[in-house]
């Protein structure tokens, strides 16, 4: 009961603590960048407490109805990229790295944050996981090749890497988690989940604290092309949002796909992006992309109410 009121109160001020986060791990930054090497195992306990509500019926249907993954590969990397070059062109002209950066910060695969997100939202947990899982292993081919066509760049990823935390953060919690949900006939999602909620909505914020922390030493010099890029990047992500949203209604999927989509088309691994700017281009290319981090959490945020609210008019 205690655990229900305390879920509750959470979930009702999800879009402070989301920006609040943002706040306290970039202030803090020497505090939580220490923490770092926990964010895959946090990760995984946020998978696992997602994943007991799931069974292997629900991936099956996914894996035989596969339009929503489509939708949503499309949206990832082909019109957010599209649509981030085109945003930069036009506020950056002649600003090739500023336009990269802009770019790759839509190009890297789907955030895995926007599994907790569609778990609070009641989406479809199944599609969500499908979607996270075939697009980060897809991944290190579809990052470098649309990037090549994108800004004519070639790079290399650490598909070992990339793959060791996506088994670790994702497979092996989510595995976890349908099969107890299997072997218990669903009680343990029925007893367990509901305990659970609030220490993911804890854990969220403490992840969010964590990766503001990386992307501090980025934000400590203050001045207009600095806000100017950030302008840009919120009006980017927060259109990923609302187009991802636009194309689930406009193919008419069910409210869950819509949910889904919406935050799996429009949250990125900005981690993964962040390494990717460092580690393969100037320094510029990294500014939109660790701006963007701020802006996620707190975009999810809205966009939560958002559907909602979309969710409240249609059934009144």
């Amino acid at each position: 009961m205690m655990l229900n009121k305390l879920n509750q109160q959470l979930q009702r001020i999800m879009p402070f603590i989301a920006p609040s986060s943002v706040i306290i791990g970039v202030y803090f930054a020497s505090i939580f960048s220490q923490l770092e090497p926990f964010v895959l195992y946090i990760f995984a306990f946020m998978t696992f407490a997602g994943s007991l509500s799931l069974n292997f019926v629900a991936l099956h249907r996914v894996i035989l109805h596969p339009l929503s993954v489509l939708i949503a590969l499309l949206l990832l990397h082909i019109i957010m990229p599209l649509w981030a070059w085109l945003i930069g062109a036009l506020t950056f002209p002649g600003d090739e790295l500023t336009i990269i950066g802009f770019v790759l910060a839509m190009i890297i695969p789907t955030g895995v944050t926007s599994f907790i997100w569609v778990s609070m939202n009641k989406g479809n947990v199944a599609l969500t996981l499908s979607i996270i899982l075939i697009d980060t292993i897809l991944s290190p081919f579809l990052v470098p090749f649309t990037l090549s066509l994108f800004v004519g760049e070639s790079i290399d990823l650490e598909v070992w890497q990339l793959m060791k935390g996506l088994l670790i953060m994702i497979v092996i919690p989510s595995i976890m988690g349908m099969l107890l949900h299997e072997w218990t006939k669903g009680k343990v999602h029925e007893v367990w989940s509901p305990r659970l909620a609030p220490f993911s909505k804890i854990t969220l914020a403490l992840v969010i604290m964590i990766n503001s922390a990386q992307v501090a030493p980025y934000l400590s010099n203050i001045n207009w092309n600095l806000i100017k890029i950030a302008i840009a990047m919120f009006f980017i992500a927060g259109t990923g949002y609302l187009l991802a949203w636009f194309f689930a209604k406009s193919f008419k999927r069910e409210n869950a796909d819509i949910i889904s989509l919406t935050f799996s088309g429009g949250m990125r691994n900005i981690s993964v992006g962040a390494v990717i700017a460092v580690q393969y281009f100037p320094g510029p290319v990294a500014v939109p992309v660790v701006t963007g981090m701020l802006f996620q959490q707190v975009l999810a945020s809205f966009y939560s109410k958002f559907l909602q609210r979309k969710q409240h008019v249609k059934e009144s």
